[in-house]
């Protein structure tokens, strides 16, 4: 799914449910806000949770020595900080149902 597909998602939900009160370019503004607020806080170091989705947050990963694919030599990748996601427990539930569903 695009940003564009969750746009219209978006859009068509909430025309469903209170008629066409908003655009699909005010719906674009407040994806792109929202997806720049969870930007501007991982940034920050600061975490973010979404109570039934999930939580992003910033993790540190440690130096390691990893190797060169093209020459195989060893070469060490400093310690940086990295964005995750860790899925609530509900949505973890829910894929898992998907699955359980697909494989009948």
């Amino acid at each position: 799914m695009t940003k564009a597909d969750l746009v219209e998602r978006v859009t068509e939900s909430i025309s469903r449910t209170s008629g066409p009160m908003i655009s699909k370019k005010d719906c674009a503004r407040v994806v792109d806000a929202f997806l720049d607020a969870i930007k501007e806080a991982l940034k920050e170091q600061k975490n973010i949770e979404v109570r039934g989705f999930g939580t992003f947050k910033i993790r540190n990963r440690k130096t390691r020595m990893a190797r060169n694919p093209r020459t195989g030599e060893p070469v060490e990748v400093s310690a940086r900080p990295v964005p995750v996601f860790k899925p609530s427990k509900e949505l973890r539930t829910l894929v898992a149902d998907l699955e359980m569903q697909e494989g009948n």
